[in-house]
């Protein structure tokens, strides 16, 4: 086991430009013994870069049918900060069945294991595994290599970054305790006015709190700014990430790369 992680670590350190990413994933599979390993990450402006060994005709069927914006990996790792067993998600609407069955059709595989990984200033990536192994080997797999997949998912995000530097997002300005207060509020569920009387001012001045924060965090809209700001660590609320977001930011203006998914 310690062994499989050093020869990963090995190879992704032999990296010297983010095009050698592919090439390096598609040896992980090897390494890992998978059938398929991904990589991908989403900025807060929206910008995608992803690298992964599924089926080119999967990537574009991906891309054709917008799955990104009803694929419940995507959607649960973006809510969460700990490894994902696909398994553990709600596969029964409708819709979603129909996307589990198409990429199973493409070779996707039967099982996935999903690694969240969260950069500067708002920069998101997932890392992920599949296979067609049934479900004692799988559990055997990833209880044995949870630990090492976690570790070796975050490397690999740094590495990724430190390769494409002038991808990264400027820092996010600070907000003010106002900017702060509007935008927690917002994340717990609260309509406008209702956020007006909590902080005794009008709804006028709230809205001037509000597109302050938004056009500090270079969001577009109100619910990308709420997101943004849970996402970056500038509100903290239990109940925010329900109400702020169900999709990563700006998702219609992401460009799927090679990993399609």
């Amino acid at each position: 086991m310690a062994d499989t992680l050093n020869l990963a670590l090995d190879t992704l350190q032999r990296a010297g430009r983010l095009d050698d990413l592919q090439d390096i994933v598609e040896r992980l599979r090897g390494i890992f013994g998978v059938d398929h390993c991904v990589y991908h990450w989403v900025s807060p402006d929206g910008e995608q870069y992803g690298c992964g060994t599924y089926s080119r005709a999967w990537c574009l069927r991906y891309l054709h049918k917008d799955y990104l914006r009803i694929d419940p990996v995507v959607l649960a790792c973006y809510r969460r900060a700990h490894p994902l067993d696909w398994r553990e998600l709600d596969w029964s609407p409708r819709p979603v069945r129909a996307f589990l069955d198409d990429a199973r059709a493409h070779g996707v595989g039967t099982q996935g294991y999903s690694v969240p990984v969260r950069g500067p200033s708002g920069q998101f990536a997932v890392f992920t595994l599949s296979s067609t192994v049934d479900d004692t080997a799988w559990d055997r797999f990833t209880r044995e290599r949870q630990r090492d997949l976690i570790l070796f998912a975050h490397y690999f995000n740094s590495v990724a970054l430190s390769l494409a530097e002038s991808r990264q997002p400027e820092p996010a300005r600070a907000l003010s305790p106002r900017e702060a207060d509007a935008l927690t509020y917002l994340a717990m569920g609260y309509g406008r006015g209702q956020v007006a009387n909590l902080l005794s001012i009008s709804e006028h001045t709230l809205r001037a709190y509000i597109e302050g924060a938004r056009v500090k965090l270079g969001a577009l809209n109100t619910m990308q700014a709420v997101s943004r700001a849970v996402a970056e660590g500038l509100i903290v609320v239990g109940g925010a990430r329900r109400a702020a977001s169900g999709q990563w930011p700006a998702l219609d203006m992401i460009e799927v790369g090679p990993s399609g998914a």
